[in-house]
């Protein structure tokens, strides 16, 4: 064999190692990717089938009709947004109650409670909101129909916040110790107006500042294989379109706020979005002017922009202000502006940043076993909720049913069902979500 064979039939041995350990290598992280949720199956296997969590699932069942009476009398206490210092002292009062440390209401106003852990695992807060939709002055009181209650906000949120404090009499009443420290939290300000001003004290301002690893919210019914994992952003404006104003006969002719605005509503109305990733708009509330017979010296308009895509609704704020723009100029070059211009302000009234938690993460691949050991299979969605701040800070984050059935959220006729089976059911995937996060033996 010549010199030179030699060579070329290394180099062609080295080629053939190459191309095979370059599918190895594939195929490698393939299988790394496919033992995740196998550990996250371990480790939910491990919590389930350990007597400790059995006592706890036994002891919320036992107690199911205190969990009941929880709800009923958090939801005959008003909490309107911005409003919502009553419930939250009630809250507090149940906190201590349960047994948890530091006790406390931060300068947000969200009621904070510690589980201690042996301190060897990291820091995970569960949360719901104190808040609802309903104006001060609304009916709140339940109405009971067998295993049906009826109220105002009595599923979003305030199952939740009942079942929380279910969950930690469960885990004390089983005497089980996590790894983690569980900070437990009833926040202010998730709904509407509130614009997540309880979350963004939590995560940016507060003593919890930088401490928390992972976040789940829990919000509204459902028997949990639901896991919400996307936040989906929003950028809310009240638009004010001002003039001159006038006579509606004497001053006829001149600049008029009213035409402007519904010029710009008709402009934003036919803008295209896209399906995919999902994006929304809409004008909510209107107002302004005095009488019918006068043009108006100001009128606004409250606009509601959405999308799960930061970049598709940058795009979305971007177009729907220069068009409140676009319409005011309209309206000054068709009319007098003799006695004034028509001016444009949009304020920003609501800001929820949006993003998403990876599936490949812990966090989820814990959930989705969860969900899978209760023999469902889980399911991933965007909603507008609490997670949206840690997700935007790049947190892991998510969203999680509270158990049992309701429905008619956000209007006078909410109701839930807790029918004990399916309440006890969605509670059982939620703590042992918890529980195999937080190392809980």
């Amino acid at each position: 064999m010549s010199k030179a064979s030699g060579i070329r039939r290394q180099a062609s041995a080295l080629a053939r190692a190459t191309a095979i350990v370059g599918c190895l290598l594939p195929l490698a992280a393939i299988a790394a990717r496919q033992a995740r949720p196998q550990a996250a199956d371990t480790s939910v296997a491990a919590v389930r089938n350990s007597p400790k969590f059995a006592a706890a699932i036994a002891d919320i069942d036992r107690n199911h009709d205190r969990l009941v009476a929880d709800i009923i009398a958090l939801t005959e206490i008003p909490s309107p947004p911005f409003k919502e210092d009553k419930r939250a002292a009630a809250y507090l009062a149940m906190f201590r109650a349960a047994g948890l440390t530091n006790v406390d209401r931060d300068a947000e106003g969200n009621v904070l409670g510690l589980r201690k852990g042996t301190g060897t695992g990291p820091l995970i807060a569960i949360a719901a909101h104190l808040d609802t939709v309903f104006p001060e002055g609304t009916d709140v009181h339940v109405k009971r129909n067998g295993t049906r209650l009826s109220a105002p906000g009595v599923g979003d949120d305030t199952r939740s916040l009942a079942v929380l404090l279910a969950m930690i009499r469960a885990m004390n009443a089983a005497g089980i110790q996590t790894a983690s420290d569980i900070l437990f939290v009833g926040d202010v300000g998730e709904e509407g107006p509130g614009d997540l001003r309880g979350m963004k004290q939590l995560f940016m301002k507060g003593a919890y500042k930088d401490r928390i690893k992972m976040f789940i919210s829990m919000d509204g019914t459902g028997d949990g294989h639901e896991i919400t994992t996307g936040a989906v952003g929003s950028k809310r404006y009240r638009v004010t379109f001002s003039g001159p104003g006038g006579h509606s006969y004497g001053a006829f002719g001149l600049v008029n706020p009213a035409f402007a605005m519904g010029n710009a509503a008709a402009k934003f109305s036919r803008i295209t979005v896209p399906s995919s990733p999902k994006t929304t708009f809409n004008i909510g509330v209107v107002g302004g002017g005095t009488s019918i017979n006068s043009i108006p010296s100001n009128v606004w308009m409250d606009v509601d922009m959405r999308s799960e895509s930061p970049a598709e609704l940058a795009k979305l704020e971007k177009t729907f202000l220069a068009m409140m723009k676009q319409a005011a100029d309209e309206e000054n070059a068709a009319r007098s502006t003799a006695s004034g211009k028509i001016t444009v302000d949009a304020k920003l009234i609501g800001d929820r940043p949006s993003g998403q938690t990876a599936q490949t993460t812990t966090l989820v691949q814990t959930a989705a076993a969860a969900v899978r050991a209760m023999q469902m299979q889980p399911s991933f969605k965007f909603s507008s909720t609490d997670s949206n701040i840690p997700i935007s800070l790049g947190i892991p984050a998510i969203t999680i049913d509270s158990g049992g059935n309701g429905g008619d959220e956000h209007s006078p006729s909410e109701w839930i069902d807790v029918e004990k089976g399916p309440s006890v059911k969605g509670i059982t995937a939620a703590l042992l979500t918890l529980l195999a996060l937080a190392g809980g033996r």
